[in-house]
């Protein structure tokens, strides 16, 4: 075993069953460090509307939820959703109750650039971003732009979207007119969002558009275009715009944390992290740069074994290497939940596909407190462990905190939202303690909001949305209340109790 495996085995040992243990008294008050920021976020078509409304091309989620029959729960389509196309002042009329540093929300290609393509800007479309963006810097309010969160021209997705390489191309020219047009405003950009769910549950599963189901194939292909991509669109800001518009960029993955489910699988859960995120993460911010030696010699040996002639895994040229490696300048983390994992090498899972290259089951315990989405358990230790293998892995790169949230059913009295951002922070805090260079934690959501799949049945918003209300009228819940007082006092204080009687509201000093 090389020095470095064995280190890498020392440090996975340490955190068997490390199931963070907070060094503060939950009857103390936690101060909040200088330095870190406080937003939330959201995403163009879980939000906006005006489906079709002043040129807006046709996205691939336009076209995915008009399918039939309809795959979305209650037949929910975000053609109106949450009309913040034309309700964005009341948006940032929340964010100053919330007394936010910033707020995080993506643009849509298609609304900006109705053919995909450069050959047509939609003004209108444009005219929105620059109100939004506008409102927002009239309070003080940071905008921090996503240039994708999953919502691709239908046109490109028709074109074989993210598996085609001259996506590269333009989604490079999409995110320039973006600079050109935002970039003197906005000095935090994210390149694309969660690159795991847009080629694993889009390309190799059938949970997203395009729903290919294939697995093992497809979801790799996209893998490299997305890193090329971004990649690509990171040099070319730093070329041609970082002078002049002193910004920020980088990427925003999907971080799960894979625990052992005792010593003897200590190596099938790091196989897991690798597959789910090093595999973007890796070339990205590792010295080395490349897909990890796990990814590659597992799909390439599987790959044999099962009459390919050559890997699934497509090759990343050494230029194409170069380009990705330190191609952020942050660290962006969207994270929710752990699983529990071991170690099953008879083919329960297709062959191919993603899960039996990993060759491990993963679960999670029954007795984690559970949210509305099935997917998600509140294990803030988790957390801890997610954040702390970023700064041992990566040589502590600054860490954004880019979403982070828990779903109910509905009601504005949430305690188990509340428990879980408490919790959740609070095991961020660890994390700085030891030295994480965290610089932003991002609430998921502002407020409720079309969660994709799911339609409106599962709501992850600190202001509640009236559906039924053709206004869409929005409600502070009771941890907007909460999260409202951890921004004004800098601290965490977990006996803390709103008094919700009483209308949230505009706080003039911040």
């Amino acid at each position: 075993m090389k020095q470095s495996g064995k280190l890498m085995l020392l440090f996975l040992i340490g955190m068997v069953f490390a199931e963070c243990k907070s060094n503060v008294n939950r009857h103390e008050i936690r101060k909040i460090p200088e330095g870190i920021i406080f937003g939330t976020a959201t995403a163009a078509y879980q939000v906006e509307g005006a489906r079709d409304e002043d040129g807006k091309g046709e996205s691939n989620w336009d076209h995915f939820t008009h399918k039939e029959p309809c795959p979305v729960k209650n037949c929910d389509t975000g053609d109106i959703a949450n009309d913040s196309y034309h309700q964005y002042k009341r948006d940032v009329e929340m964010m100053r109750e919330l007394g936010l540093d910033f707020y995080r929300f993506s643009l849509s290609w298609s609304r900006i650039l109705p053919t995909s393509f450069t050959d047509k800007i939609n003004e209108k479309g444009v005219q929105y971003y620059n109100n939004l963006i506008n409102e927002m810097l009239a309070y003080n309010i940071q905008p921090m732009v996503t240039l994708f969160h999953w919502d691709l021209p239908q046109k490109l997705q028709d074109m074989g979207g993210w598996t085609n390489p001259y996506i590269v191309d333009w989604f490079t020219d999409y995110a320039r007119v973006a600079f050109e047009l935002f970039g003197d405003r906005v000095k935090y950009w994210f390149t694309i969002n969660e690159p795991r769910e847009i080629c694993y549950e889009g390309y190799g599963a059938t949970s997203v558009p395009p729903t290919l189901n294939i697995s093992g194939y497809a979801d790799y292909l996209c893998a490299k275009n997305i890193l090329v991509a971004h990649a690509n669109t990171y040099h070319m800001y730093k070329k041609e715009f970082q002078q002049s518009q002193a910004g920020t960029i980088g990427i925003a993955l999907s971080v799960i944390w894979y625990e052992p489910e005792s010593e003897e699988y200590i190596e099938a859960a790091e196989d897991a992290r690798q597959f789910s995120w090093g595999i973007y993460a890796n070339p990205i911010f590792s010295k080395t740069g490349d897909f990890p030696e796990i990814v590659k010699d597992r799909v390439a040996d599987k790959s044999l074994a099962q009459g390919f002639s050559r890997s699934r895994l497509p090759e990343l040229s050494p230029d194409e290497v170069d380009l990705i490696k330190g191609s952020s300048d942050f660290f962006g983390i969207n994270h929710y939940t752990t699983y529990i994992i071991y170690r099953n090498s008879s083919s329960i899972f297709p062959t191919p596909s993603f899960y039996d290259d990993i060759g491990s089951v993963f679960y999670q315990k029954e007795t984690w407190e559970a949210a509305a989405s099935l997917w998600l358990k509140a294990v803030p230790w988790g957390f801890y462990n997610a954040l702390t293998k970023i700064r041992t892995e990566y040589d502590n790169p600054p860490v954004y905190i880019t979403e982070n949230g828990f779903s109910t059913r509905g009601g504005l009295v949430d305690d188990s939202r509340i428990k879980y951002y408490r919790n959740y922070i609070n095991a961020m805090l660890d994390a700085v303690e030891d030295g994480s260079d965290i610089r932003s934690y991002t609430a998921w959501s502002l407020m409720d909001n079309f969660e994709w799949t799911e339609g409106y049945t599962e709501c992850f918003g600190l202001y509640e949305v009236n559906y039924n209300d053709p206004s869409r009228t929005r409600t502070a819940r009771k941890s907007a209340y909460v999260y409202k007082e951890i921004l004004r006092a800098r601290q965490l204080d977990f006996h803390y109790e709103p008094d919700i009687t009483v209308p949230i509201t505009i706080d003039d000093g911040h």
